[in-house]
């Protein structure tokens, strides 16, 4: 295998992993572009991302652009003198111009199959969405939002307790067995790429805020995908004795007769059911404002009297936009 001088773009944790797996290959990582530090934190100090962290703890050059644009930019790049650029949730655009620049282009490593769940929340879509499976597709980048040709892909099960947490873990290492599997490869890859089908994809925006606010007029399994694909970002909750509870496990019961939907049908060491507009959600680890998380095991233990049997979950926050 002949080992490439890479170009590295990325941002969070998903990337810096992948990240670390080049910088144990034959490969030479030779820059790595990132997002400007930004404010994090109760105190707001300037944080750096965990691809930054990983490259200065390995030696490695690090460009943090606001903006690709420049022509500045695009010399900058063709500096490095890179034969492939591998980008992972990076969150810059890359003009034709760093598209051209590496020998090789640039290629994505995008957590979905696509062309389903294109975009920037592909696994938090896939969650909410009741997917089976996803996977990684390891693509040509083009001007368009995921659309470029594809060169291979690897598969996961989704499974019923799956969460964002998990799914990207296991996304993680799929992502570095096919980036390695397609560097050894990579011109072949190329000359041979798959088109998508632009008929058959499906966009994964960025979750908004208002996404978390629970509906308890859904069915327990909406709500429960909900939770499960909130977890780490975007936590689901509702409001409850004026306080936002944030929810971060459960699990859907057997339907029974009916109840008000968002009413609470038990509250104890087993968990905290709640009544929706089809089945009961039973949840296990709950989050209170400026609180860690807490099973409701722990949370009963403390304040046994916090969650009344026949209360609801509060009406006016449910129809909120």
């Amino acid at each position: 295998m002949t080992a490439l001088r890479i170009v590295f773009a990325g941002t969070p944790s998903f990337a810096a992993h992948i990240l670390e797996a080049l910088l144990s290959s034959p490969h030479e990582i030779v820059g790595v572009y990132t997002q400007p530090d930004r404010p994090a934190g109760r105190g707001k100090q300037l944080q750096a991302s965990a691809v930054k962290q990983v490259a200065l703890a390995n030696g490695i050059p690090v460009l943090q652009p606001v903006s690709l644009r420049a022509e500045s930019e695009q010399e900058a790049l063709a500096c490095l003198g890179a034969d492939l650029m591998v980008v992972v949730a990076y969150g810059l655009i890359l003009p034709q111009g760093i598209l051209d620049t590496p020998r090789l282009g640039c290629i994505n490593v995008h957590a979905s199959l696509l062309p389903r769940w294109r975009g920037a929340a592909p696994i938090e879509r896939a969650l909410m969405a009741g997917d089976t499976r996803t996977g990684v597709t390891i693509m040509q980048m083009e001007k368009g939002l995921d659309t470029g040709a594809m060169l291979c892909k690897a598969e996961v099960e989704i499974l019923e307790d799956d969460d964002r947490h998990s799914l990207e873990l296991k996304l993680e290492g799929a992502g570095i067995s096919a980036l390695l599997e397609a560097l050894g490869n990579i011109e072949h890859l190329i000359a041979h790429a798959q088109a998508q089908d632009h008929s058959a994809s499906t966009y994964a925006a960025k979750l908004e805020k208002s996404e978390a606010l629970v509906d308890w007029q859904a069915d327990a399994h909406a709500v429960h995908r909900q939770i499960r694909g909130g977890v780490g970002r975007n936590p689901a909750y509702s409001e409850y004795k004026g306080e936002r509870i944030r929810f971060l496990k459960a699990t859907v019961l057997a339907a029974r007769p009916p109840e008000i939907a968002g009413a609470i049908i038990q509250a104890d060491k087993e968990g905290l059911q709640v009544a929706c507009g089809e089945s009961v959600l039973n949840i296990t680890v709950i989050q209170l404002p400026g609180k860690n998380p807490v099973s409701m095991r722990e949370f009963v233990n403390a304040r046994k009297d916090f969650f009344t049997i026949g209360s609801r979950f509060d009406a006016s926050a449910v129809s909120a936009p």
